[in-house]
Formats: C-alpha cells, structure tokens, sequence
C-alpha cells in the first residue's frame, strides 16, 4: 500500500509530508482503537538484545531527527520499533535553519538536511515525556544539544541542563556533539573539548541515585587520528556507548539535482562511510561499550550485515522515509528467519 501512497507523499515538500506524517501518528495514539489497530497491524517477532545495562525488545530503532518534540513516540513505537529516540532537544526552543531545509533525493535513496535543531525546548519535550503513556516494552532516549547561541565554551551548561531533566524520563540520553547543521558544534569532537564536556557531564552523572546510560554520537566524517582521540576521551570518562554514525557533509556520485544542497547526508550513499566507522570503532572499543550503528540502513541485507559486525542495536531514519511503516516489520520478520 505504501508503495501506491509514496508517490502522492513525495509529492509534497519534504518538511512538510514529515510533519503531516507525525500528525496522522498523533492522532492515532490519542484513540485507543486506532493504536491497537496500528499495533495489530504491524506487530512483528521480539528478539531481545541487552545493551547498555537495559533489554530491547528488538535490535532496532528509529534514530533522532524525525520525532523531535516527542509528539508521536506511541505511534511510532506502534510500527515495531525496539527504541524510538526523541530530540535533538535544546534547553531552549528554537527555530532553526532558514526553509526549504530537508531534501529528497529520490534517485539516490537518500536525504539531506540542513535543519539546525528546531524545536519546542526542554520544557515543551519533558512535559509530553512526563504525561505520555509509555509504550509497552519499548526504550526511550532522548537526544540532546546544546542552543545554537551558545558559546562551545559554555556547552556544558547546556548538555547537564538537559541530562537533569531528561534523566527520570528516559532510558537513556544521547551527547550529540556531531550534527553538521550547528555551527562549530562538531568541534566539541576534538580531544580537548569533548574531555571537558564529557568530564563534566560524568561528575553531574556521579551524583545521582540511578546511574543513566549515556551515549556519544560521532560524526562519520573524522579522520582516524579524530576517531582515535574521540574513543579514548569517551572511555576515560566512562561513557556508555557509542552511536555511530550523524549524517555526513561528504558528497561524490549523487544523481539528483539536490545533490548539491548544504547540509548533511544520510540513506544509501551513507553506507560504506558508515560501516567502514563501525569497523573501526568495535576494533578499538573492543567490546567494553556496545556501539550502535546508524546511516545507510536501507535493506534487510545491511540490517544483518551491521549486526553481524558487531553492533549491538540499529537506528535507522531515511530507510523508514523510503520503505514505509511496514519497514520495521519486515526487517524483523527477515531478521527472526535468518536466526
């Protein structure tokens, strides 16, 4: 059916089909018979997976990015995902980058976007988060990032803002330090910064009562001396995890005439950068935090193949843009069979 609906779908500016998807999602989680409708339908095989000191009900989720301001995690857990990641989410709401800001190239299985953290704020998420029925067996994270008007010097103040009121409500959160549409963000990668901010956010973490998995999410465009700095820094200051990769700025061989817009890459031409990170980084981790892999997930092929290298969980965004809401299912039900 999605493959008769994509066509009218795409025929709407990208922003815009995203948000009337969102929308068509919140409305259903708010009638219950719609809910257990969407359940019903797209109800697939659980295979377990621990990570990160939590269970998963299954070894795939949907990356951040596409539900930003937490308003559809019920209808989206709806589709069979394992986790559903929120955000990027700022202290402060914000608009972001000046529109058309998301693009579809439809000849290369692919999206760039040049959003910049749009958003209802901290507040605006965690009282959805706060009143949200949680879906059933399914983990929440929250993405975080710090106000594009915030110096990098003082960007710790923001990522423990948000991890003080992220914490009693999700099951994990995420330092994202990688997206390419904030200005100088990716350079809190750096070896220098990102101790400082991972330092800091390990002391705030140090004076809980329930320890919170933290995530890093990297960049696929760091060279591996880059790499290398990022992973030890991450591993002194006993982070949790890895999510690798953010979006790319690299271009080359992209057939649609948007192949050219700012901003970062993600889908098919994503994959070989993606899993050439991946490689590297469950080499040098070697086994002491699981990584999560993300970009260029496309096909049943490349779910299997990114578990097989070692990821512990999957995330994917555009593969569920390009294969509908019966992706997740179907990825599932070809991962069930393969084991």
């Amino acid at each position: 059916m999605y493959e008769r609906l994509r066509p009218l779908l795409f025929r709407l500016d990208a922003e815009r089909a995203h948000a009337l998807t969102l929308t068509a999602l919140r409305l259903a989680q708010a009638f219950p018979p719609a809910l257990w409708l969407l359940q019903r339908t797209f109800a697939a095989p659980d295979k377990p997976v621990e990570a990160f000191g939590l269970r998963f009900k299954n070894p795939i989720g949907l990356a951040a990015g596409y539900d930003k301001d937490a308003l559809a995690v019920q209808g989206l857990a709806a589709l069979g995902f394992g986790h559903i990641e929120v955000g990027t989410v700022t202290p402060r709401p914000q608009a972001g980058n000046p529109k058309p800001r998301l693009f579809r190239l439809v000849e290369d299985e692919a999206l760039i976007n040049r959003m910049g953290f749009p958003g209802r704020g901290m507040r605006f998420v965690g009282h959805r988060l706060s009143r949200m029925r949680r879906p059933c067996a399914v983990r929440v994270g929250v993405n975080l990032g710090k106000n594009k008007d915030t110096p990098l010097e003082e960007a710790a103040t923001d990522y423990i803002g948000l991890m003080r009121a992220f914490a009693p409500l999700a099951d994990y959160l995420t330092i994202n330090i990688s997206s390419p549409n904030t200005v100088g963000l990716r350079r809190l990668q750096g070896r220098d910064m990102l101790a400082n901010l991972l330092r800091a956010c390990s002391l705030e973490r140090a004076g809980w009562s329930v320890r919170k998995p933290i995530l890093v999410k990297l960049a696929p465009d760091l060279s591996d001396e880059e790499l290398e700095d990022a992973l030890e820094v991450i591993l002194e200051a006993d982070m949790d995890g890895v999510i690798a990769t953010n979006t790319t700025l690299a271009r080359g061989g992209l057939r649609s005439k948007y192949g050219t817009e700012t901003g970062g890459l993600s889908g098919s031409p994503l994959r070989v950068q993606s899993e050439a990170m991946l490689r590297k980084i469950v080499r040098r981790v070697n086994g002491r935090v699981p990584v999560v892999s993300v970009g260029g997930i496309m096909s049943l092929e490349d779910a299997k193949r990114r578990l097989d290298m070692g990821a512990a969980l999957i995330q994917v965004y555009t593969g569920l843009v390009y294969g509908g809401p019966g992706w997740v299912r179907a990825m599932l039900q070809g991962l069930a069979e393969a084991s």
